[in-house]
């Protein structure tokens, strides 16, 4: 397998690396750096959008009809990993990554035509109408209604978790619609116009101060029938496919580099037990070099995973074991992260600016732990949210359970 890029390949890396040069502002990229989860600022990641929709660069895995790049695979990765090196803020992946695919492979032609175009520009923001109270690793179990009535579902209950709920204007949901002998049947997929009367929106404040989820309350809303994508009854089928989409397809590898040097820089200039800089502990530069072996192995496997879904495929299994791959190892580095800024192990609260406030106003502690390098200040936030990993979007225990079915047979 040759890992060299060919001389085109090189002059396309070239023109990404311009472009990133010229548009990505110093503000762009420092929300970049801000990250705390897998979602950068709301207003710095819709700003970043628009430039790229510019350039016809926003959704570069769509198929070109609907937008997308006659890229070849090994672009496609160049594209996502330059980004990722320059410190580009991320573009939700509601829309872009996720509802997108489902609308492409199960929309009518009148959703294709509205929603496709609109969710580039981004005059149509998603969020995720999936987990509820009673129903989160186990959505099958969810149970918000959705009663016939004509043209209409008359749709009661509620959604948590609901990440960009305040800032989306359509919302992506699973509701029953009816009971079968399974779960998974009765459940519909539809597109919910924000706006509708009878939808409450209360903030879920994290520990960080950050207010980017939500629980959601549907009181007698209604919702057209031309908003189900495809079949009442029949939402599961879509929802599988979408979470192909939600857990994989994506390539996490390059960001995960970037916060390994990103550790190794910081864990330079930390003491160690022995004296001498953290880097030199041997236990510690174990670990850093254990998990940038795992780094690399990941990223050979999501090359792959993007081949399929270059092609225009869902990835199938092999989603369920990027998801597991890259949160556990996102998880490990994050503690190396901890250990680096000179945080693990003591008693650390975070604190933002104001509660609720973009966390591009965030600010550090004054207690010593961290230096005025923005990475560092966010490490222990970031190290917070990525406990959630393993969690959401099906829990790894649950990706496990799919791959021992679908890869093993089991």
């Amino acid at each position: 397998m040759d890992l060299e890029w060919s001389p085109d390949e090189l002059d396309f890396r070239d023109e990404v690396r311009a472009f990133l040069d010229e548009y990505l502002t110093p503000d762009l990229r420092r929300a970049g750096r801000l990250m705390t989860s897998v979602y950068s600022d709301h207003e710095a990641s819709m700003a970043w959008q628009a430039i790229l929709h510019e350039r016809g660069w926003d959704a570069p895995a769509w198929p070109v009809r609907y937008g997308g790049c006659d890229w070849t695979l090994t672009q496609h990765y160049i594209f996502s990993r330059e980004l990722t090196l320059a410190g580009a803020p991320a573009l939700s992946p509601m829309g872009i990554r996720m509802v997108s695919h489902a609308i492409m492979a199960f929309g009518t032609d009148e959703q294709k035509d509205y929603f496709l175009p609109r969710i580039l520009t981004g005059e149509v923001f998603f969020c995720q109408g999936y987990s509820e109270p009673e129903a989160g690793s186990d959505l099958a179990a969810l149970s918000m209604a959705a009663v016939d009535d004509g043209d209409h579902l008359v749709v009661t209950g509620s959604k948590i978790w609901t990440t960009h709920a305040g800032e989306a204007n359509w919302m992506f949901a699973l509701v029953r619609t009816s009971r079968k002998e399974r779960k998974q049947q009765g459940i519909t997929f539809v597109l919910i116009d924000m706006t509708s009367p009878g939808i409450e929106i209360r903030p879920l404040v994290m520990t960080s101060g950050e207010q980017v989820q939500n629980q959601v309350f549907f009181d007698a809303v209604r919702v057209p029938k031309t908003g189900v994508l495809g079949q009442i009854d029949d939402g599961w089928t879509v929802a599988k496919y979408l979470l192909e989409f939600e857990r994989g397809g994506g390539a996490a590898a390059p960001a995960l580099q970037v916060m390994l040097e990103n550790v190794a820089s910081a864990a330079a200039n930390q003491p160690g037990a022995g004296g001498g800089p953290l880097i030199d502990s041997p236990l510690f530069a174990h670990k850093l070099a254990d998990a940038r072996i795992r780094t690399q192995v990941l990223e050979i496997f999501e090359y792959r995973v993007l081949a399929a879904v270059a092609a225009g495929k869902n990835p199938g299994p092999a989603s369920s074991m990027g998801k597991i791959l890259a949160t556990e190892l996102s998880q490990t580095i994050t503690e190396l992260a901890m250990t680096a800024a000179g945080v693990r192990g003591r008693v650390y609260q975070p604190h933002a600016a104001v509660p609720g406030g973009p966390i591009s106003e965030y600010t550090p502690p004054d207690d010593g732990y961290v230096s005025g390098d923005p990475w560092q200040a966010v490490a222990p936030l970031r190290y917070f949210n990525d406990r959630a990993g393993s969690i959401y979007a099906g829990s790894n225990e649950i990706q496990r359970n799919i791959l021992a079915k679908a890869a093993l047979g089991l």
